[in-house]
């Protein structure tokens, strides 16, 4: 059953034994202060090891790029050590896993900078609340980077590429999705700049492309991946023009030849809030020559017809793998999938309930029988 998603995939220097990938997903289980990986976040990966690639929940950079309470980091040296529990882990049971890297922009709150705003493309507001150490706040406006401080914010990437690698990382995802720092950049609701870095869609992906050289310099661009959004709105961050902007984005990861691509194309009630619009993965799709990685809302039927029309070289689950530790497991027996409890609290509460307390096929099978 569902054959196609257990064949092997070949991705740059990256191998993945199945086709069935675990999506990035923020947790908030790292250690305070410091935002520090830790033993738990070990075993819950380790849990989830038998997926054909585990990308990491998303990572901060830097202090300036994390406005996520308990999200780990990936730019201090203890920060090193702790993420080097988990690629162990991984690694004992024969799994890949590939660190996201993460910076939030205008989406970080004053509160986690000691009162300085976050930066952005543009000095804009994202709608609605931040979650700060201190309960739900209203977004309050980033400033926008000058032209002369990019390059930093392109150095901060590079040394959290390198931390990556010390970690014992098997490559990097760039998050390019969900309204965050670079997708601010590409989009032209939350990028009015008049410099080098706006205007065009092509103007529009030279951050990207900037971000994504110095990962290569790190990596290579064989074991170097990103994900989009091009999805319509998402945490206020919209174009009007998808297509040309997606296109060019496309174009770019096409030309610098990275590993995957990874595009997040939810339906209208996604997490983020996206809205239903055209999927711009067929026309991505004919620019990228590289594996394709699709996300959101599959289950395995899906999944399989998708992967077996071409439409897509894997298909990466999120909120499945919450509650499904070995989602392959269920899919290859033809299980249903456990639900998500205590949804969506448990998601983010610190502690073990709802994070690796969530019991594996065989398990669950013999609670059920004994």
């Amino acid at each position: 059953m569902h054959e196609t998603l257990f064949q092997p995939l070949t991705m740059g220097a990256l191998e993945a034994r199945n086709r069935i990938f675990m999506a990035p997903l923020t947790r908030g289980r790292a250690s305070q202060p410091g935002s520090i990986p830790n033993e738990m976040m070990a075993t819950y990966y380790r849990q989830r090891a038998g997926s054909g690639m585990i990308l990491t929940e998303a990572t901060g950079i830097s202090v300036e790029g994390l406005g996520w309470p308990a999200a780990p980091g990936i730019w201090s040296e203890e920060q090193v050590e702790g993420w080097k529990l988990s690629t162990r882990a991984v690694h004992e049971e024969g799994g890949l896993i590939v660190m996201q890297l993460w910076h939030m922009g205008r989406l970080v709150h004053p509160d986690f900078l000691g009162g300085e705003p976050g930066v952005s493309a543009s000095a804009t507001t994202a709608p609605d609340h931040a979650h700060t150490p201190t309960g739900r706040k209203p977004h309050e406006q980033a400033r926008a980077l000058e032209t002369d401080e990019v390059a930093r914010v392109v150095d901060d990437y590079r040394k959290a590429a390198e931390n990556a690698k010390a970690a014992g990382f098997d490559g990097v995802q760039l998050h390019g999705a969900n309204g965050y720092l670079v997708d601010q950049f590409l989009r032209d609701s939350t990028n009015l700049r008049t410099d080098r870095y706006g205007g065009s869609p092509e103007n529009r992906t030279r951050f990207l492309r900037e971000v994504l050289d110095a990962l290569i310099g790190v990596w290579g661009a064989d074991r170097v991946g990103v994900r989009l959004s091009p999805n319509g709105e998402t945490q206020g961050c919209d174009d009007s023009n998808p297509a040309a902007t997606f296109g060019a984005a496309a174009q770019v990861v096409e030309d610098l030849g990275l590993a995957f691509l990874e595009l997040r194309e939810p339906g209208p009630n996604g997490t983020f809030g996206a809205t239903e619009v055209p999927k711009q993965s067929p026309l991505i799709r004919s620019i990228y020559s590289g594996a394709l990685v699709l996300n959101s809302d599959y289950d395995a039927a899906q999944a399989d017809a998708d992967l077996a029309a071409g439409k897509c070289d894997a298909v990466s689950f999120g909120r499945p793998y919450i509650s499904n530790p070995d989602l392959e497991v269920r899919i290859a027996e033809g299980a249903p999938f456990a639900p998500n409890i205590d949804v969506p609290r448990s998601w983010y509460l610190p502690g073990p309930q709802g994070y690796i307390d969530y019991p594996r096929l065989a398990e669950a099978t013999a609670g059920a029988n004994s």
